[in-house]
């Protein structure tokens, strides 16, 4: 089944109604790839989603920003006016407050056009967190897929190596046991015969009687 077909018929209905937590953020994810790493394309779509991710941080605080900078313009309007209704400047003073009037209002413009624009963005940001944090687990199942696939393969290949590994040890097992009686049986014979000399006798690289009880033998 290729990739594409694998993925509508499979992996996109499994994921249908499931809330998908932020991959990049989760370190459940990353372990994922411990053992092969992170395939280019994986790592190109965690690093889009990152980005979002971060420009969201930005423009949340942005927003904020803006929003104090405003309520900091239109109190000092409400003071300016009070105090233009006051009567309690001059005319000098009167056309410089006006003025200041004028230009906080052009910043309290400014300010509105840049909130419109930054909740705009604001609001598509979830969406477009989700369609990339989507995108970067549909390609997570499809590199989980693939290297279950090859680990299934070369555990059955390893189990079938040990199984023959395992049947080859009890060969060496049952031929080495044969042949330590059968050292023991020659051992016991030229032992009764030329006694202890016999080591020194027949070069022998280890002492037989560890394995053996003389006495018993004798007497057998």
């Amino acid at each position: 089944m290729s990739l594409v077909s694998r993925s509508e018929k499979i992996f996109q209905p499994a994921l249908k109604g499931k809330k998908i937590p932020i991959l990049t953020l989760d370190n459940k994810w990353h372990l994922l790839f411990k053992q092969k790493g992170k395939p280019a394309q994986v790592e190109k779509t965690a690093a889009e989603l990152n980005e979002l991710l971060v420009r969201q941080g930005q423009v949340n605080t942005q927003v904020k920003k803006v929003k104090t900078l405003k309520k900091q313009l239109m109190d000092g309007i409400m003071v300016t006016a009070d105090e233009m209704n006051s009567r309690k400047t001059d005319g000098k003073s009167e056309g410089l407050q006006e003025k200041k009037l004028k230009e906080s209002k052009r910043l309290i413009e400014d300010c509105n056009q840049k909130l419109e624009k930054l909740e705009d963005e604001q609001l598509d940001l979830p969406r477009l967190i989700e369609d990339k944090n989507y995108d970067l687990m549909l390609q997570t199942m499809e590199e989980c897929y693939i290297t279950m696939e090859e680990n299934t393969s070369q555990i059955q290949q390893i189990d079938e190596w040990v199984k023959q590994i395992r049947i080859e040890l009890k060969k060496r097992l049952v031929q080495k046991q044969e042949m330590e009686e059968t050292n023991r049986n020659l051992y016991a014979y030229m032992h009764d015969i030329f006694g202890s000399d016999v080591i020194e006798l027949f070069d022998m690289k280890y002492d037989p009687k560890d394995n053996l009880d003389i006495g018993d033998s004798q007497q057998g």
